[in-house]
């Protein structure tokens, strides 16, 4: 069983945010539906959970919505960025205008 296992991600469409919670701590990943497609501003993981994989589950999970529900994705956030531009299989979602930046184009 991978460490990440044992951790849920949940949409908490509300407050439009991708969220772990465990106990009193809470890592989330910020989204924003616009007409263009999907962006992610801030992905915020705290000491707690910092090496267990939670942020990169939180971005998988983003991503993987983004792309069940046809969504452009537009990585504000660097660490959504810097994930994307290591993981091939989701460079495909970048809307256009931001694959220049992650030196795709």
């Amino acid at each position: 069983m991978a460490e990440t296992d044992k951790f849920e991600v949940t949409n908490n469409a509300e407050a439009g945010r991708f969220e772990v919670r465990v106990g009193n701590d809470l890592a989330f990943a910020e989204y924003r539906l616009l007409k263009t497609g999907i962006l992610f501003p801030h992905t915020e993981v705290p000491p707690a959970f910092e090496g267990k994989g939670v942020g990169s589950l939180l971005v998988r999970t983003a991503l993987d919505y983004a792309r069940e529900h046809g969504q452009a994705v537009m990585p504000v956030c660097p660490f959504f960025a810097s994930y994307i531009k290591r993981h091939a299989e989701y460079q495909d979602l970048l809307h256009p205008d931001y694959r220049k930046s992650l030196g795709l184009d």
